[in-house]
């Protein structure tokens, strides 16, 4: 009993039978309905009761006792009290704390009862605590406990059939669910096997897709290459007679040759001009196509930015359409710029010629600033003009390979489409970004952004230099324009010139002349100054005779170990009189090394060295 409760014994029932827990089941029903308790409350306290009953019975003496309780309130309890070791179990403990108001086992150390009190608290009463236990107690005494025990079982047949008939519903529902679940699975297992044929038919699809990507891949790959090939192969041999033709006409305006009439002089100049015009032009698309290949590579030099400009405003000044003004700065905001000379001048060239082209009024403005990058120093050319401009859905498209805005601004001015992608392919092999920026009626402006400083190249050796005319000279070529062009070069350097158009005749030649130095051409029919090279170094008689390489081809075209003792490599397109006889020179004063050197033409006093 709760130390401080008043307690009001309703009634004692002794539990040895499996009757006695009906009867106080029955008890307990009547007692809550007595005392006003219904509902779910009531369920909970008569179940919990028939449990610890149940559970505790054939304990000795076990006796419960139907109690009313003073306590916080009025509440309804019942008391089991038995003797010798018997614990209810965990989970009666358990739900009893769960389902009740107040539930505690008092177990006894020595020999007295062991208690276990089970209480649910009663609505607050109209009477007393006192007058509420006499109201229970008479209607207790009223029960027909033998009544009960039939109704409780008649009732419990009831639920009992309900439930049974509940587990059938529920059965009948189970079996019609596992028929829609099978039904599904068939579904499913149907719709699985037509997606794994749709899925293997596509996969065979994307198999043969894939096939003809990869097909598709190799033709495109194979006919950029022979893009590439045929860009190359069209550039060199129109190379030998613009060179022909540039060399012819120098000879002719040369201040040594016969006088000619201003006419015949302005004639020549023209033939000259477009001579140079032609060869620049050449000298861009083969540059594309070894772009393209990944060939052509910068060599980087310490560059006067202002003469270079003052180059480019001599070359371009002319070029300008009347009313138009080119403002090309004598000075420049910026220190020094190491990049190679060549490209960067193409690159301006191709950009100022393209503004100048089609800027009818205004001008066309070169501007060049320094900036600083994170990466390091970078210096900025930029380019406006106030011509026709670009439409915006063009500015893309002026970076494909000759490709030209359409349009009347085109009339009466011919061109390749070559020189914006040509320009910007340059500048991203001389580390920077080219960018257009254009607005139709309005102008263009052209920005070319490069490194200052980038890494170096490695230092180059220069060409040692000597002096006196060379007694002899033989030069093995099938091009007889540039053979008379070759001989005007020379004739200031050389004693005699023989010359040999058949390359099968070349060896026999050399033995019967021995010259100081044979300048051999490599594109010959018959046998090419490759096999002319291995058949002289052969042939004891002409072994010693030093042999120059007269070529349209550029370094990284020539097979170099095959012209192995060789003492130069010149290219036709940049020869000069001056570089002829500096070659000669250095026969005489500097002795073969076994290296053939490919002189660097873009600036004679130096050359690079290849084993």
């Amino acid at each position: 009993m709760t130390a401080g409760a008043s307690l009001h014994e309703l009634a004692t029932v002794l539990l040895s039978e499996e009757s006695d827990v009906v009867t106080l089941r029955r008890c307990t029903q009547a007692a809550c309905r007595a005392a006003g308790l219904a509902g779910s409350p009531l369920v909970r306290l008569t179940t919990v009761v028939s449990e610890a009953g149940e559970h505790l019975k054939g304990a000795s003496d076990l006796t419960a006792h139907l109690c009313l309780e003073e306590h916080d309130g009025v509440r309804l309890s019942v008391h089991f009290t038995w003797r010798k070791e018997h614990r209810p179990p965990v989970t009666l403990l358990t739900a009893a704390s769960r389902l009740l108001d107040d539930s505690r086992l008092l177990l006894s150390d020595g020999d007295g009862p062991h208690r276990l009190v089970l209480a649910q608290r009663l609505p607050a009463p109209a009477a007393s605590a006192a007058g509420l236990a006499e109201e229970v107690r008479g209607a207790l005494a009223g029960v027909d406990t033998a009544a009960d025990l039939i109704e409780a079982l008649r009732t419990q047949n009831r639920h009992l059939l309900a439930s049974l008939e509940e587990s059938e519903r529920q059965q009948q529902e189970l079996q019609r669910l596992n028929a829609e679940l099978e039904d599904t699975n068939a579904g499913v297992l149907a719709l699985y096997t037509e997606l794994a044929g749709e899925l293997e038919e596509t996969n065979s699809g994307v198999v043969a897709l894939y096939a003809e990507l990869e097909d598709k891949t190799r033709q495109l790959e194979l006919a950029d290459a022979y893009k590439t090939r045929f860009w190359a192969n069209v550039s060199h041999e129109l190379r030998s007679p613009v060179n022909s033709v540039i060399a012819l006409a120098q000879l002719l305006l040369d201040t040594a040759a016969d006088p000619l009439s201003a006419e015949q002089r302005q004639q020549v100049a023209m033939v000259h001009a477009s001579g140079t015009t032609l060869l620049a032009l050449v000298d861009e698309l083969l540059d594309v196509a070894k772009a393209e290949s990944g060939r052509l590579e910068p060599h980087l030099a310490e560059v006067d930015v202002r003469s270079l400009l003052h180059q480019l405003r001599g070359m371009l000044q002319s070029t300008a359409q009347p009313g138009v003004d080119l403002r090309i700065p004598d000075g420049v905001p910026v220190g020094a710029l190491v990049t190679d000379e060549v490209m960067l001048a193409r690159v301006l060239r191709n950009v100022l010629s393209n503004a100048l082209k089609f800027t009818c009024d205004g001008s066309v403005v070169l501007d060049v600033t320094g900036t600083d990058h994170e990466d390091g120093p970078r210096v900025v050319f930029s380019v406006e003009d106030t011509g026709v401009g670009i439409p915006a859905t063009d500015i893309e498209r002026v970076f494909e390979e000759f490709y030209q805005v359409r349009g009347p601004h085109q009339r009466g001015r011919p061109g390749t489409g070559l020189g914006l992608p040509y320009a910007r392919k340059l500048t991203e092999l001389l580390g920077g970004t080219l960018t257009l920026d254009s607005e139709v009626g309005r102008g263009t402006r052209v920005t070319v952004d490069i490194p200052a400083r980038p890494a170096r190249p490695a230092a180059q050796e220069p060409v040692v230099s000597g002096r006196g005319p060379a007694r002899s000279v033989l030069i093995v070529d099938d091009d007889p324009a540039f053979v008379t062009a070759f001989r005007a070069m020379v004739k200031d350097s050389a004693e005699t010139v023989t010359a040999v158009t058949d390359s099968a005749e070349a060896v026999a030649a050399v033995a019967r002349v021995r010259p100081d130095a044979v300048f051999l051409d490599l594109d010959m029919p018959g046998p090419d100054g490759y096999e002319v090279r291995r058949l002289l170094a052969r042939a004891p008689s002409t072994a010693g005779v030093p042999v120059i390489v007269l070529t349209a081809l550029e370094a990284d075209a020539i097979d170099l170990p095959r012209l192995e003792g060789a003492r130069a490599v010149l290219n036709k397109s940049r020869v000069t009189a001056s570089l002829l006889a500096a070659t000669l020179r250095d026969l005489r004063t500097a002795p073969p090394t076994g290296h053939t050197i490919i002189a660097d033409q873009s600036k004679p006093s130096t050359a690079k060295e290849h084993p």
